[in-house]
């Protein structure tokens, strides 16, 4: 399919990393309330206007969409409603009653159904979704059995569409992520978290998206920010889920891990 590309911006610096990524300039459209980091949006929106957002794009020559960036459930008023999307109130409504990734899916499969292609992340920044391997460092086994522990929570978690984190020491999860996110985790870590033994292993950040996640949309990120946390824990490293994570500023990660000597670990 060809056409324009157009970003529906959330918080963050992802929408500002896919436009560096591509070599023309998309169509960026912001969610009201949540703008993103480093970059102008071409038009800012809410979802009380749903349907005329899509008329919009569709008149802007746009056949494919991205969807970047963090945000939260808005809070909907009905006085701006207009008739087309008001019509859509109670499946939406209804599918953000089912948690953030229902709310996700409903929100795309309005796009789909309006005619545009929805594509990930990985589709036109590749680079920014590393493939399997050790970026830098050298895991040791115990924190590669801490990695498959880890890797269990957040399975469980992503399967009630809790989190996508996790952060286990000595097979003992020190932390889990919930609404308040990856930074929230990490801080509640440094400030409490007691290894059983301080000689073992320090312990890790483990991410991934949901089982059965669309992988389009709502993976995973980590950042610069993201290393400096984790070794204001205490953290030996970084460990997620090989293709289904989002490295932001992928040299600037790794030096910043290589200079706090953690071990980044993209785990098949």
């Amino acid at each position: 399919m060809t056409g324009r590309l157009a970003i529906i911006a959330g918080r963050g610096l992802l929408p500002a990393a896919l436009v560096a990524a591509l070599d023309e300039a998309p169509l960026v459209a912001s969610l009201d309330g949540f703008l993103p980091e480093g970059l102008e949006p071409d038009l800012v929106f809410r979802l009380e206007r749903l349907v005329p957002l899509l008329r919009h794009l569709e008149d802007s020559g746009v056949t494919r969409v991205v969807f970047a960036g963090a945000v939260q459930r808005p809070r909907l008023d009905p006085a701006l409603f207009d008739a087309a999307t008001a019509q859509m109130v109670p499946r939406l409504l209804g599918a953000m009653q089912g948690g953030d990734d229902a709310a996700l899916r409903a929100v795309v499969g309005v796009f789909e159904e309006a005619g545009f292609q929805v594509l990930g992340a990985a589709d036109i920044a590749p680079a920014l979704v590393p493939g399997a391997g050790v970026i830098c460092g050298q895991p040791t086994p115990a924190d590669e059995r801490d990695a498959a522990r880890a890797a269990q929570i957040v399975a469980a978690l992503g399967a009630v569409d809790v989190g996508q984190g996790a952060v286990v020491a000595q097979g003992l999860c020190l932390a889990v992520e919930s609404l308040p996110g990856t930074d929230a985790m990490l801080e509640f870590v440094a400030a409490t978290a007691q290894r059983p033994n301080p000689a073992a292993a320090k312990g890790l950040l483990y991410k991934a998206p949901k089982p059965g996640q669309d992988l389009r949309i709502d993976l995973p990120t980590l950042g610069v920010q993201t290393v400096q946390k984790a070794a204001a824990a205490g953290l030996a490293g970084i460990v997620w889920q090989a293709g289904g994570v989002i490295v932001l500023q992928p040299a600037a990660m790794q030096a910043a891990a290589e200079a706090a000597g953690l071990f980044l670990w993209a785990r098949p």
